[in-house]
């Protein structure tokens, strides 16, 4: 059965760049994730949202609807 597997040799590298950019999308879906959630729910994170109008100047927490999670969203994304 182990003839079927023959053994190659590699090695495993981080990409960096990769990582970056997983990373970046993975923040920038959470923080959408939350936002739509809050729009759905309002008191649905508002700790959370509260926090990410403190980092980011162009969103401000209840004020622009769907609009301010897209900015919230692009953001994160640039942020990441």
């Amino acid at each position: 059965m182990l003839a079927a597997f023959p053994m190659i040799s590699f090695s495993m590298r981080l990409d960096i760049i990769r990582l970056g950019f997983t990373v970046s999308a993975l923040w920038a879906l959470s923080v959408f994730s939350v936002g739509m959630a809050n729009l759905l729910w309002p008191t649905y994170g508002i700790g959370f949202l509260k926090v990410i109008d403190s980092i980011y100047p162009g969103y401000h927490f209840g004020q622009h609807g769907f609009v301010g999670v897209l900015v919230a969203t692009l953001y994160a994304a640039v942020d990441g």
